[in-house]
C-alpha cells in the first residue's frame, strides 16, 4: 500500500508539473462545473414536477416514465458537457506533452471538431448510466452491489475514451474498443490497484475539511457575521479550488497515460521508468 501511495503521489506531482505550466488549464473544469450547475438547475424543476405528478396519479413515487425520459435527457446533456470539455483539456494536454504550444482556443477548437463523436458517446453513456439507474431501483441491497460494480466496470473500461476522442478521429462505440484495447495492452488490470491519485486528493481533502471547520468554528464564536460569513466563503472557494485542481490533475494523467498505453512514449515531466512500473501488464 506505501509504494502505491508513494506512486500515485510521484505521477500528481507530474501531472502538477504539467499544470504549473499553464494554470488556465483549471478554466476547463470551472466552466464545465458552471455549464454542469445551469444545466442541473434546469432540470431540478421538470423532474420535481413529474414525480409529484406520478405520486398524485399513483399514490406513491416509484418513478415514472416521464421521469425516465426527462432523466435520460438529463445525462445526454450533462454527459455532453462534461465529455466536450474534457476533451478540450485533455487535447490540450497532449499537445503540452509532445511538447507542442497549445492553449484554450486550440482546446475548444479541438473539441468542436469532435461534437458528433462526443455527441455519440455521451448518447452512450447517458444510455448506460439511466440503465444502471434503473436497475438499482428496483433490486435489493445485493442487486445494487452487482450494479456497482457493472458500474465501477464501465468506469474502467472508458477511462481512455476521452483521450482516444481528442487524438484518434473515432466514432463513439470504436472510441470505447479502443479505451478497452488500450488498458487490455497495458495497465488494465493494475488499473485500480495503482492509480491512487483519488486517494491522495481525499485525504487532502480530509485536511482541508478539518482546517475549514476549526476556521468556521472559530469565526462562529466571535458571534459575528462580518467574520463568519467570510470565513464560511473562504471554506467554500478552498473546496472549489481543490475540486479544480484534482479534475485538472486527473485529465492531464489520463492524457499521459493514453500517450503511453498508445505510443510507449510519455512526454513531458513524467518519468518513463514511473509510469513502467505502475502500469506494466500483469504477467
Amino acid at each position: 500500500m506505501a509504494g502505491k501511495f508513494a506512486r500515485s503521489w510521484a505521477l500528481m506531482k507530474a501531472s502538477a508539473g504539467v499544470l504549473r505550466e499553464d494554470r488556465k488549464l483549471l478554466l476547463f473544469p470551472l466552466l464545465s462545473g458552471l455549464c454542469s450547475l445551469v444545466v442541473a438547475a434546469s432540470f431540478l424543476i421538470p423532474v420535481a414536477l413529474a414525480m409529484i405528478d406520478h405520486h398524485e396519479a399513483v399514490g406513491d413515487y416509484r418513478m415514472a416514465p416521464a421521469y425516465y425520459a426527462l432523466m435520460f435527457v438529463f445525462y445526454l446533456v450533462q454527459y455532453f458537457v462534461i465529455v466536450f470539455f474534457n476533451t478540450a483539456l485533455v487535447g490540450v494536454a497532449l499537445a503540452r506533452l509532445r511538447g507542442e504550444p497549445a492553449g484554450l482556443d486550440e482546446g475548444f477548437a479541438l473539441a468542436r471538431a469532435r461534437l458528433g463523436s462526443i455527441f455519440g458517446y455521451a448518447l452512450i453513456a447517458a444510455t448506460v448510466g439511466l440503465l444502471l439507474r434503473a436497475l438499482q431501483e428496483r433490486l435489493g441491497l445485493i442487486g445494487r452491489f452487482v450494479v456497482g460494480l457493472l458500474g465501477l466496470a464501465w468506469t474502467v473500461a472508458t477511462f481512455l475514451v476521452v483521450p482516444v476522442l481528442a487524438s484518434e478521429d473515432l466514432g463513439p462505440v470504436d472510441a470505447v474498443k479502443r479505451s478497452v484495447e488500450l488498458l487490455k495492452q497495458t495497465w488494465g488490470e493494475n488499473l485500480i490497484g495503482n492509480a491512487g491519485l483519488g486517494v491522495v486528493f481525499g485525504l487532502i481533502s480530509l485536511f482541508v475539511m478539518l482546517l475549514a471547520a476549526l476556521l468556521v468554528a472559530g469565526a462562529a464564536a466571535t458571534q459575528s457575521i462580518a467574520v463568519i460569513v467570510p470565513a464560511i466563503a473562504l471554506a467554500v472557494v478552498a473546496f472549489v479550488l481543490l475540486g479544480l485542481v484534482q479534475s485538472t490533475l486527473q485529465g492531464i494523467y489520463a492524457a499521459a497515460l493514453y500517450r503511453y498505453a498508445e505510443s510507449g512514449e510519455v512526454g513531458s515531466g513524467f518519468d518513463q521508468a514511473l509510469l513502467e512500473s505502475a502500469f506494466r501488464t500483469k504477467d
